[in-house]
Protein backbone atom coordinates (compact mmCIF):
# COMPACT_ATOMS: atom_id res chain seq x y z
CA UNK A 1 0.00 0.00 0.00
CA UNK A 2 1.55 3.28 -0.90
CA UNK A 3 1.99 6.20 1.79
CA UNK A 4 -1.22 8.18 -0.11
CA UNK A 5 -3.60 4.83 0.46
CA UNK A 6 -1.97 4.22 3.95
CA UNK A 7 -3.09 7.81 4.89
CA UNK A 8 -6.17 8.23 3.60
CA UNK A 9 -6.91 4.75 5.24
CA UNK A 10 -6.07 6.64 8.24
CA UNK A 11 -8.46 9.73 8.07
CA UNK A 12 -10.90 6.95 7.98
CA UNK A 13 -10.19 5.44 10.71
CA UNK A 14 -10.01 8.05 12.54
CA UNK A 15 -14.01 8.89 11.64
CA UNK A 16 -14.65 4.96 12.39
CA UNK A 17 -13.12 6.11 16.09
CA UNK A 18 -15.00 9.30 16.56
CA UNK A 19 -18.29 7.16 15.50
CA UNK A 20 -17.47 4.57 17.68
CA UNK A 21 -16.48 6.86 21.07
CA UNK A 22 -19.59 9.08 20.40
CA UNK A 23 -21.75 5.19 19.92
CA UNK A 24 -20.27 3.89 22.96
CA UNK A 25 -21.27 6.61 25.13
CA UNK A 26 -24.29 7.47 24.08
CA UNK A 27 -25.51 3.76 24.23
CA UNK A 28 -23.99 2.70 27.77
CA UNK A 29 -26.78 3.82 30.06
CA UNK A 30 -29.85 2.53 27.78
CA UNK A 31 -28.23 -1.14 27.11
CA UNK A 32 -27.16 -2.58 23.52
CA UNK A 33 -28.82 -1.49 20.45
CA UNK A 34 -31.45 -3.68 18.73
CA UNK A 35 -30.73 -5.32 15.61
CA UNK A 36 -32.76 -3.27 13.46
CA UNK A 37 -30.26 0.30 15.01
CA UNK A 38 -27.17 -1.89 14.27
CA UNK A 39 -28.30 -2.70 10.90
CA UNK A 40 -29.09 0.95 10.36
CA UNK A 41 -25.58 1.81 11.74
CA UNK A 42 -23.54 -0.48 9.67
CA UNK A 43 -25.29 0.66 6.30
CA UNK A 44 -24.78 4.68 7.81
CA UNK A 45 -21.09 3.78 7.70
CA UNK A 46 -21.16 1.59 4.97
CA UNK A 47 -22.76 4.72 3.18
CA UNK A 48 -19.77 6.80 4.45
CA UNK A 49 -16.91 4.51 3.24
CA UNK A 50 -18.54 3.93 -0.61
CA UNK A 51 -18.78 8.05 -0.96
CA UNK A 52 -15.33 8.34 0.08
CA UNK A 53 -13.86 5.12 -2.38
CA UNK A 54 -16.10 6.76 -5.77
CA UNK A 55 -14.54 10.65 -4.60
CA UNK A 56 -10.73 9.05 -3.86
CA UNK A 57 -10.99 7.34 -7.49
CA UNK A 58 -12.60 9.64 -9.74
CA UNK A 59 -12.64 13.54 -8.11
CA UNK A 60 -11.50 15.75 -11.07
CA UNK A 61 -7.95 16.34 -9.41
CA UNK A 62 -6.07 13.42 -7.46
CA UNK A 63 -6.85 13.30 -3.33
CA UNK A 64 -3.28 14.13 -2.06
CA UNK A 65 -2.32 13.28 1.21
CA UNK A 66 -3.42 16.66 2.77
CA UNK A 67 -6.43 16.96 0.65
CA UNK A 68 -7.76 13.07 2.26
CA UNK A 69 -6.86 14.28 5.70
CA UNK A 70 -9.01 17.58 5.13
CA UNK A 71 -11.93 15.26 3.96
CA UNK A 72 -12.28 13.83 6.93
CA UNK A 73 -11.39 16.29 9.51
CA UNK A 74 -12.52 19.58 8.24
CA UNK A 75 -15.79 17.73 6.67
CA UNK A 76 -17.19 14.55 7.61
CA UNK A 77 -16.01 14.84 11.24
CA UNK A 78 -16.92 18.37 11.70
CA UNK A 79 -20.26 17.98 9.81
CA UNK A 80 -21.03 15.11 12.10
CA UNK A 81 -20.71 16.76 15.38
CA UNK A 82 -22.02 19.95 14.48
CA UNK A 83 -25.43 18.06 13.93
CA UNK A 84 -25.08 17.34 17.41
CA UNK A 85 -24.25 20.87 19.12
CA UNK A 86 -22.23 23.93 18.34
CA UNK A 87 -19.28 22.71 21.20
CA UNK A 88 -19.17 19.20 19.98
CA UNK A 89 -15.42 18.99 18.73
CA UNK A 90 -13.15 17.16 16.36
CA UNK A 91 -9.07 17.86 17.30
CA UNK A 92 -6.60 16.94 14.35
CA UNK A 93 -2.87 15.86 16.37
CA UNK A 94 -1.85 19.96 15.74
CA UNK A 95 -5.13 21.51 17.35
CA UNK A 96 -4.87 18.23 20.19
CA UNK A 97 -1.66 19.32 21.10
CA UNK A 98 -2.32 23.08 21.41
CA UNK A 99 -5.82 22.18 23.82
CA UNK A 100 -3.23 20.08 26.17
CA UNK A 101 -0.72 23.19 26.28
CA UNK A 102 -3.84 25.77 27.67
CA UNK A 103 -5.00 23.44 29.57
CA UNK A 104 -1.52 22.58 30.91
CA UNK A 105 -1.06 25.93 31.73
CA UNK A 106 3.12 25.74 30.13
CA UNK A 107 5.67 25.32 27.60
CA UNK A 108 8.95 24.80 26.00
CA UNK A 109 10.30 27.62 24.76
CA UNK A 110 11.54 31.65 24.77
CA UNK A 111 8.33 33.28 26.00
CA UNK A 112 6.83 35.72 23.85
CA UNK A 113 3.75 36.30 22.05
CA UNK A 114 4.51 37.20 18.28
CA UNK A 115 1.76 37.96 15.56
CA UNK A 116 1.68 38.41 11.77
CA UNK A 117 0.87 41.60 10.35
CA UNK A 118 0.97 43.45 6.59
CA UNK A 119 3.31 46.96 6.60
CA UNK A 120 2.12 49.24 4.76
CA UNK A 121 2.97 47.79 1.21
CA UNK A 122 1.40 44.91 1.94
CA UNK A 123 4.29 42.90 2.91
CA UNK A 124 3.93 40.08 5.52
CA UNK A 125 5.91 39.97 8.49
CA UNK A 126 6.10 38.75 11.77
CA UNK A 127 6.45 41.13 15.16
CA UNK A 128 6.81 40.20 18.76
CA UNK A 129 3.44 41.06 20.49
CA UNK A 130 4.99 41.00 24.34
CA UNK A 131 7.59 38.78 25.73
CA UNK A 132 5.97 37.24 29.48
CA UNK A 133 7.86 38.29 32.37
CA UNK A 134 10.16 36.63 33.65
CA UNK A 135 11.02 34.13 30.63
CA UNK A 136 14.44 33.81 28.42
CA UNK A 137 13.06 36.79 25.69
CA UNK A 138 12.22 38.83 28.70
CA UNK A 139 15.84 38.31 30.20
CA UNK A 140 17.15 39.02 27.04
CA UNK A 141 15.50 42.60 26.53
CA UNK A 142 13.59 41.60 23.86
CA UNK A 143 10.95 44.10 23.24
CA UNK A 144 7.07 44.73 21.59
CA UNK A 145 7.32 45.81 18.27
CA UNK A 146 10.32 43.89 17.55
CA UNK A 147 10.50 42.45 13.89
CA UNK A 148 11.81 38.27 13.72
CA UNK A 149 13.75 38.42 10.69
CA UNK A 150 15.65 35.05 11.02
CA UNK A 151 15.47 31.80 13.30
CA UNK A 152 19.12 30.14 13.96
CA UNK A 153 19.67 31.91 10.75
CA UNK A 154 17.26 31.09 8.47
CA UNK A 155 15.41 34.07 7.00
CA UNK A 156 11.60 34.14 8.05
CA UNK A 157 10.38 35.77 5.22
CA UNK A 158 6.87 34.39 4.01
CA UNK A 159 6.94 32.54 7.58
CA UNK A 160 3.55 32.73 8.95
CA UNK A 161 3.62 33.16 12.67
CA UNK A 162 2.44 29.95 13.48
CA UNK A 163 6.10 28.56 11.44
CA UNK A 164 8.02 30.87 14.07
CA UNK A 165 6.60 29.85 16.91
CA UNK A 166 7.18 26.30 16.33
CA UNK A 167 10.67 27.24 15.25
CA UNK A 168 11.00 28.99 18.61
CA UNK A 169 9.62 25.86 20.43
CA UNK A 170 11.61 23.28 21.67
CA UNK A 171 12.94 20.94 24.50
CA UNK A 172 14.22 23.01 27.23
CA UNK A 173 18.12 24.04 27.51
CA UNK A 174 18.35 24.22 24.54
CA UNK A 175 19.35 27.13 22.43
CA UNK A 176 18.18 29.19 19.38
CA UNK A 177 19.44 32.05 17.73
CA UNK A 178 16.67 35.00 16.93
CA UNK A 179 17.27 38.03 15.14
CA UNK A 180 15.57 40.85 15.63
CA UNK A 181 14.43 44.37 13.62
CA UNK A 182 13.92 46.94 15.99
CA UNK A 183 13.02 50.82 15.51
CA UNK A 184 15.87 53.19 16.00
CA UNK A 185 18.66 50.29 15.44
CA UNK A 186 20.97 50.57 12.28
CA UNK A 187 21.57 47.23 12.58
CA UNK A 188 19.64 43.61 13.35
CA UNK A 189 19.89 42.37 16.90
CA UNK A 190 20.97 39.28 17.86
CA UNK A 191 19.73 37.09 21.23
CA UNK A 192 20.97 33.79 21.76
CA UNK A 193 17.82 32.51 23.74
CA UNK A 194 18.13 29.20 26.30
CA UNK A 195 14.44 27.53 26.00
CA UNK A 196 12.92 27.25 29.39
CA UNK A 197 9.33 25.67 30.67
CA UNK A 198 6.96 28.58 30.03
CA UNK A 199 4.32 28.99 32.49
CA UNK A 200 1.04 30.60 31.33
CA UNK A 201 -0.77 31.70 34.02
CA UNK A 202 -4.82 31.98 34.15
CA UNK A 203 -4.82 35.43 36.17
CA UNK A 204 -2.80 37.90 33.60
CA UNK A 205 -3.47 40.46 35.85
CA UNK A 206 -3.57 41.29 39.85
CA UNK A 207 -2.69 44.32 41.66
CA UNK A 208 -4.58 46.56 44.33
CA UNK A 209 -6.92 48.42 42.30
CA UNK A 210 -7.79 50.50 45.32
CA UNK A 211 -6.66 51.17 49.15
CA UNK A 212 -7.72 47.40 50.15
CA UNK A 213 -9.90 46.31 47.21
CA UNK A 214 -8.10 43.76 44.80
CA UNK A 215 -8.55 43.23 41.05
CA UNK A 216 -8.20 39.95 39.54
CA UNK A 217 -8.41 39.19 35.72
CA UNK A 218 -9.06 35.58 35.02
CA UNK A 219 -8.60 34.68 31.43
CA UNK A 220 -8.96 31.28 31.27
CA UNK A 221 -9.79 27.87 33.55
CA UNK A 222 -6.88 25.63 33.18
CA UNK A 223 -4.95 22.95 35.59
CA UNK A 224 -3.47 26.14 37.75
CA UNK A 225 -5.96 28.25 37.98
CA UNK A 226 -7.33 26.86 41.62
CA UNK A 227 -3.94 27.37 42.89
CA UNK A 228 -3.39 30.78 41.33
CA UNK A 229 -6.39 31.86 43.02
CA UNK A 230 -5.53 30.91 46.31
CA UNK A 231 -2.26 33.17 45.92
CA UNK A 232 -3.30 36.06 44.35
CA UNK A 233 -6.18 36.37 46.72
CA UNK A 234 -3.80 35.38 49.94
CA UNK A 235 -1.19 37.89 48.07
CA UNK A 236 -3.99 41.00 49.03
CA UNK A 237 -3.55 40.52 52.90
CA UNK A 238 -6.46 42.11 54.33
CA UNK A 239 -9.01 42.12 51.45
CA UNK A 240 -12.02 44.62 52.26
CA UNK A 241 -13.03 43.92 48.53
CA UNK A 242 -12.75 41.91 45.16
CA UNK A 243 -13.22 42.97 41.92
CA UNK A 244 -12.77 39.59 39.39
CA UNK A 245 -12.79 40.48 35.76
CA UNK A 246 -14.10 37.51 33.72
CA UNK A 247 -14.67 39.28 30.98
CA UNK A 248 -13.15 37.16 27.57
CA UNK A 249 -13.19 34.15 29.37
CA UNK A 250 -13.94 30.95 27.72
CA UNK A 251 -13.62 28.71 30.18
CA UNK A 252 -11.63 25.78 30.51
CA UNK A 253 -11.49 23.05 33.07
CA UNK A 254 -14.78 22.18 35.22
CA UNK A 255 -12.69 20.69 38.22
CA UNK A 256 -11.02 24.84 38.15
CA UNK A 257 -14.06 26.01 38.09
CA UNK A 258 -15.09 24.36 41.32
CA UNK A 259 -11.95 24.60 42.77
CA UNK A 260 -12.41 28.37 42.47
CA UNK A 261 -16.10 28.75 43.76
CA UNK A 262 -15.30 26.27 46.89
CA UNK A 263 -12.84 28.48 47.80
CA UNK A 264 -15.05 31.77 47.97
CA UNK A 265 -18.10 29.76 49.53
CA UNK A 266 -18.85 28.23 52.54
CA UNK A 267 -18.12 24.52 53.06
CA UNK A 268 -20.97 22.55 51.95
CA UNK A 269 -22.73 25.08 49.71
CA UNK A 270 -23.25 23.42 46.09
CA UNK A 271 -21.12 24.41 43.31
CA UNK A 272 -22.87 23.03 40.35
CA UNK A 273 -24.13 20.05 39.00
CA UNK A 274 -24.27 17.59 36.20
CA UNK A 275 -26.91 15.68 34.36
CA UNK A 276 -26.17 13.69 31.43
CA UNK A 277 -27.49 10.27 29.71
CA UNK A 278 -24.49 8.16 29.72
CA UNK A 279 -23.08 9.01 33.07
CA UNK A 280 -24.33 9.27 36.35
CA UNK A 281 -25.32 12.27 37.51
CA UNK A 282 -23.34 14.73 39.95
CA UNK A 283 -23.21 17.02 42.14
CA UNK A 284 -20.41 19.48 43.39
CA UNK A 285 -20.18 21.08 46.37
CA UNK A 286 -17.86 23.39 48.57
CA UNK A 287 -15.58 20.72 50.14
CA UNK A 288 -12.77 23.55 51.50
CA UNK A 289 -14.60 26.17 51.83
CA UNK A 290 -13.52 29.90 52.50
CA UNK A 291 -12.74 29.10 56.30
CA UNK A 292 -14.65 32.26 57.03
CA UNK A 293 -12.69 34.34 55.13
CA UNK A 294 -15.20 36.73 53.13
CA UNK A 295 -15.04 39.86 51.89
CA UNK A 296 -17.82 41.48 49.19
CA UNK A 297 -16.86 40.55 45.58
CA UNK A 298 -18.09 41.98 42.75
CA UNK A 299 -17.99 39.95 39.16
CA UNK A 300 -17.60 41.50 36.14
CA UNK A 301 -18.64 39.34 32.86
CA UNK A 302 -19.79 40.13 29.38
CA UNK A 303 -20.91 38.53 26.67
CA UNK A 304 -18.17 36.10 25.69
CA UNK A 305 -17.81 34.99 29.02
CA UNK A 306 -18.58 31.59 28.91
CA UNK A 307 -18.56 27.47 30.83
CA UNK A 308 -16.58 27.24 33.42
CA UNK A 309 -16.61 31.29 33.96
CA UNK A 310 -20.10 30.83 33.60
CA UNK A 311 -20.35 28.43 36.16
CA UNK A 312 -18.53 30.52 38.68
CA UNK A 313 -20.83 33.45 37.81
CA UNK A 314 -23.90 31.15 38.86
CA UNK A 315 -22.77 29.64 41.73
CA UNK A 316 -21.91 33.30 43.53
CA UNK A 317 -25.08 34.88 42.18
CA UNK A 318 -27.17 32.01 43.24
CA UNK A 319 -25.62 32.00 46.94
CA UNK A 320 -25.78 35.46 47.39
CA UNK A 321 -22.14 35.73 47.58
CA UNK A 322 -20.95 38.12 44.56
CA UNK A 323 -22.84 40.81 42.47
CA UNK A 324 -22.80 39.90 38.86
CA UNK A 325 -22.16 43.35 36.66
CA UNK A 326 -21.75 43.88 33.19
CA UNK A 327 -23.50 42.09 30.16
CA UNK A 328 -25.50 38.82 29.80
CA UNK A 329 -22.63 36.13 29.31
CA UNK A 330 -22.32 33.50 26.48
CA UNK A 331 -24.75 31.20 27.76
CA UNK A 332 -22.78 27.79 27.48
CA UNK A 333 -24.52 24.80 29.73
CA UNK A 334 -22.98 22.02 27.77
CA UNK A 335 -20.00 20.18 29.43
CA UNK A 336 -17.85 18.19 26.87
CA UNK A 337 -15.41 15.34 27.78
CA UNK A 338 -12.22 14.82 26.19
CA UNK A 339 -11.46 11.36 24.55
CA UNK A 340 -8.34 10.59 22.63
CA UNK A 341 -8.24 8.77 19.97
CA UNK A 342 -5.35 7.60 17.48
CA UNK A 343 -2.27 9.36 16.32
CA UNK A 344 -2.48 12.01 19.26
CA UNK A 345 -6.49 13.09 18.02
CA UNK A 346 -9.28 14.37 20.67
CA UNK A 347 -12.85 14.22 20.48
CA UNK A 348 -14.27 16.56 22.94
CA UNK A 349 -17.75 15.41 23.30
CA UNK A 350 -20.70 17.19 24.73
CA UNK A 351 -21.84 14.61 27.52
CA UNK A 352 -23.34 16.59 30.24
CA UNK A 353 -25.64 19.56 31.15
CA UNK A 354 -24.49 21.51 34.12
CA UNK A 355 -27.07 23.51 35.94
CA UNK A 356 -26.34 26.15 38.74
CA UNK A 357 -27.41 25.67 42.57
CA UNK A 358 -30.96 27.45 41.89
CA UNK A 359 -31.10 24.45 39.14
CA UNK A 360 -30.42 26.53 36.19
CA UNK A 361 -29.66 25.58 32.79
CA UNK A 362 -28.51 28.62 31.01
CA UNK A 363 -27.88 26.94 27.77
CA UNK A 364 -28.43 29.06 24.73
CA UNK A 365 -31.22 27.78 22.22
CA UNK A 366 -28.82 26.67 19.21
CA UNK A 367 -31.88 24.80 17.45
CA UNK A 368 -31.97 26.33 13.78
CA UNK A 369 -28.90 28.57 14.13
CA UNK A 370 -25.82 28.45 11.83
CA UNK A 371 -22.48 28.15 13.54
CA UNK A 372 -21.50 31.98 12.86
CA UNK A 373 -24.66 33.09 14.18
CA UNK A 374 -24.18 31.12 17.38
CA UNK A 375 -21.19 31.98 18.12
CA UNK A 376 -21.66 36.23 17.10
CA UNK A 377 -24.61 36.36 19.46
CA UNK A 378 -26.69 36.83 16.16
CA UNK A 379 -29.16 34.14 17.18
CA UNK A 380 -29.80 31.58 19.80
CA UNK A 381 -32.00 32.53 22.90
CA UNK A 382 -33.85 35.26 24.06
CA UNK A 383 -32.15 38.60 24.41
CA UNK A 384 -30.88 39.97 27.52
CA UNK A 385 -34.40 42.32 28.00
CA UNK A 386 -36.59 39.41 27.57
CA UNK A 387 -37.26 37.69 30.88
CA UNK A 388 -40.55 36.07 29.85
CA UNK A 389 -39.72 33.17 27.89
CA UNK A 390 -36.97 31.76 30.66
CA UNK A 391 -37.38 29.98 33.76
CA UNK A 392 -37.37 32.16 37.30
CA UNK A 393 -35.16 30.93 40.11
CA UNK A 394 -34.70 31.90 43.46
CA UNK A 395 -30.92 32.60 44.70
CA UNK A 396 -30.56 32.24 48.37
CA UNK A 397 -31.95 35.34 49.82
CA UNK A 398 -35.27 35.28 47.27
CA UNK A 399 -33.65 36.85 45.19
CA UNK A 400 -35.27 36.05 41.35
CA UNK A 401 -32.38 34.87 38.66
CA UNK A 402 -33.11 33.49 35.21
CA UNK A 403 -32.50 30.45 33.53
CA UNK A 404 -31.46 29.58 29.77
CA UNK A 405 -29.71 32.47 27.72
CA UNK A 406 -26.51 32.94 29.96
CA UNK A 407 -25.77 35.12 33.25
CA UNK A 408 -27.96 37.45 33.86
CA UNK A 409 -26.08 40.18 35.61
CA UNK A 410 -27.18 42.11 38.62
CA UNK A 411 -26.18 45.08 37.57
CA UNK A 412 -26.03 45.77 33.86
CA UNK A 413 -22.97 47.74 32.91
CA UNK A 414 -22.49 48.82 29.48
CA UNK A 415 -19.28 48.18 27.24
CA UNK A 416 -17.91 51.39 26.07
CA UNK A 417 -18.33 51.85 22.16
CA UNK A 418 -16.27 52.80 19.87
CA UNK A 419 -16.06 55.30 17.08
CA UNK A 420 -15.11 55.16 13.28
CA UNK A 421 -11.48 57.09 13.77
CA UNK A 422 -10.82 54.49 16.79
CA UNK A 423 -11.86 51.10 15.04
CA UNK A 424 -9.17 52.14 12.20
CA UNK A 425 -6.62 52.91 14.52
CA UNK A 426 -6.97 49.56 16.10
CA UNK A 427 -7.13 47.68 12.46
CA UNK A 428 -3.78 49.02 10.92
CA UNK A 429 -2.17 48.29 14.63
CA UNK A 430 -1.33 52.37 15.09
CA UNK A 431 -0.31 52.15 19.13
CA UNK A 432 1.88 49.24 18.65
CA UNK A 433 4.01 50.59 16.06
CA UNK A 434 4.16 54.27 17.61
CA UNK A 435 4.70 52.93 20.94
CA UNK A 436 8.55 51.58 19.87
CA UNK A 437 8.81 54.85 17.48
CA UNK A 438 8.33 56.82 20.64
CA UNK A 439 10.28 55.40 22.69
CA UNK A 440 13.90 54.81 20.41
CA UNK A 441 13.96 58.73 20.48
CA UNK A 442 12.35 59.79 24.47
CA UNK A 443 13.42 58.52 27.78
CA UNK A 444 10.31 56.78 29.49
CA UNK A 445 9.96 56.62 33.39
CA UNK A 446 6.88 55.81 35.30
CA UNK A 447 5.98 59.39 36.05
CA UNK A 448 5.13 59.32 32.05
CA UNK A 449 1.61 60.69 30.56
CA UNK A 450 0.55 61.07 27.40
CA UNK A 451 -0.08 64.98 27.42
CA UNK A 452 -0.38 67.43 24.64
CA UNK A 453 3.53 66.97 23.63
CA UNK A 454 2.97 63.21 22.82
CA UNK A 455 -0.44 63.77 21.04
CA UNK A 456 2.01 66.24 18.86
CA UNK A 457 4.28 63.32 18.01
CA UNK A 458 0.96 60.93 17.93
CA UNK A 459 -0.48 62.99 15.05
CA UNK A 460 2.80 63.31 12.92
CA UNK A 461 3.58 59.29 13.34
CA UNK A 462 -0.33 59.11 12.02
CA UNK A 463 0.37 61.62 8.82
CA UNK A 464 3.70 59.49 7.80
CA UNK A 465 1.12 56.33 8.33
CA UNK A 466 -1.16 57.56 5.67
CA UNK A 467 -4.00 57.16 8.77
CA UNK A 468 -6.32 60.49 8.02
CA UNK A 469 -7.33 62.29 11.13
CA UNK A 470 -8.81 65.80 12.36
CA UNK A 471 -8.41 67.74 15.48
CA UNK A 472 -11.61 66.35 16.43
CA UNK A 473 -11.06 63.10 15.80
CA UNK A 474 -8.51 63.05 18.62
CA UNK A 475 -10.45 65.39 20.85
CA UNK A 476 -13.51 62.97 20.89
CA UNK A 477 -11.44 60.05 21.29
CA UNK A 478 -8.73 61.65 23.58
CA UNK A 479 -9.11 60.16 26.69
CA UNK A 480 -8.81 56.34 25.13
CA UNK A 481 -5.91 57.58 22.94
CA UNK A 482 -3.64 58.48 25.52
CA UNK A 483 -4.51 55.36 27.82
CA UNK A 484 -3.81 53.38 24.60
CA UNK A 485 0.03 55.33 23.90
CA UNK A 486 0.56 54.82 27.32
CA UNK A 487 -0.05 50.92 27.47
CA UNK A 488 1.90 50.46 24.65
CA UNK A 489 4.76 52.34 25.72
CA UNK A 490 4.69 51.11 29.71
CA UNK A 491 4.47 47.63 28.10
CA UNK A 492 7.91 48.04 26.25
CA UNK A 493 9.58 50.06 29.53
CA UNK A 494 8.50 48.19 32.36
CA UNK A 495 6.75 45.00 30.66
CA UNK A 496 3.80 43.23 30.22
CA UNK A 497 1.99 43.63 33.65
CA UNK A 498 2.70 47.03 33.94
CA UNK A 499 0.84 47.86 30.65
CA UNK A 500 -2.07 45.84 31.46
CA UNK A 501 -2.55 47.62 34.95
CA UNK A 502 -2.84 51.08 32.78
CA UNK A 503 -5.56 49.68 30.71
CA UNK A 504 -7.77 48.41 33.97
CA UNK A 505 -7.00 51.46 35.39
CA UNK A 506 -8.63 53.42 32.64
CA UNK A 507 -11.47 50.74 31.66
CA UNK A 508 -14.85 52.63 31.81
CA UNK A 509 -16.20 49.24 32.76
CA UNK A 510 -14.01 48.54 35.64
CA UNK A 511 -14.47 51.97 36.93
CA UNK A 512 -18.21 51.50 36.74
CA UNK A 513 -17.50 48.09 39.05
CA UNK A 514 -15.71 49.56 41.56
CA UNK A 515 -18.89 51.96 42.26
CA UNK A 516 -21.07 48.50 43.13
CA UNK A 517 -19.00 47.73 45.69
CA UNK A 518 -21.31 48.52 48.40
CA UNK A 519 -24.12 46.42 46.85
CA UNK A 520 -22.18 43.81 47.21
CA UNK A 521 -21.27 44.10 50.66
CA UNK A 522 -24.79 44.50 51.55
CA UNK A 523 -25.43 41.36 49.44
CA UNK A 524 -22.20 39.55 51.46
CA UNK A 525 -24.38 40.71 54.36
CA UNK A 526 -27.29 39.17 53.22
CA UNK A 527 -25.60 35.87 52.48
CA UNK A 528 -24.15 35.62 55.98
CA UNK A 529 -27.85 35.70 57.53
CA UNK A 530 -29.18 33.38 55.72
CA UNK A 531 -25.97 31.13 56.68
CA UNK A 532 -26.68 31.66 60.02
CA UNK A 533 -30.50 31.32 59.78
CA UNK A 534 -29.59 28.16 58.33
CA UNK A 535 -27.00 26.94 60.81
CA UNK A 536 -29.76 28.03 63.54
CA UNK A 537 -32.23 25.99 61.86
CA UNK A 538 -30.52 22.50 61.97
CA UNK A 539 -29.38 23.05 66.05
CA UNK A 540 -32.87 23.80 67.23
CA UNK A 541 -34.84 20.82 68.90
CA UNK A 542 -37.61 19.73 66.59
CA UNK A 543 -35.75 19.91 63.66
CA UNK A 544 -34.70 16.71 62.78
CA UNK A 545 -31.03 17.79 63.92
CA UNK A 546 -29.19 16.12 66.66
CA UNK A 547 -29.08 18.32 70.05
CA UNK A 548 -26.92 18.86 73.11
CA UNK A 549 -28.07 19.77 76.07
Amino acid sequence: MNSRARRALFAVVVFFAVCAVAGTILERRVGAQSSQDESQLRDSLKAFTDVYAIVEQNYAEPLTPDKADDVVYDGAIPGMLQVLDPHSHFYDPKAYARLREDQRGRYYGVGMVIQQQNDNGGKSNVYVVTPYEDTPSFRAGIHPGDQVVAVDGKSTDGWSSDQVAQALKGPKGTHVQVTMVRYGQAKPLVFDLIRDEIPHPSIDLKFEIRPGIGYIHLSQFQETTGQEMDEAIDSFGDLKGLVLDLRENPGGLLSQAVDVSDHLLAKGQTIVSQRGRAYSDQNYVATHGNNGKTFPIVVLVNRDTASAAEIVSGALQDHDRALIVGETTFGKGLVQTVYNLSEDSGLALTTYHYYTPSGRLIQRNYAGVSLYDYYNHAGGGPTPSDSSSREVKLTDSGRTVYGGGGITPDEKIEPPTTNRFQDELVYKDVFFHFAPFYVATHPIDKNFQADDTVLNDFKKFLTSQDVDWTDGDISDSSGWIKAQIKKDIFTIQFGQLTGLRVIADYDPMVQKALTCMPEAQALEDSAHKVLAEKAQARTEPGTGAASHP
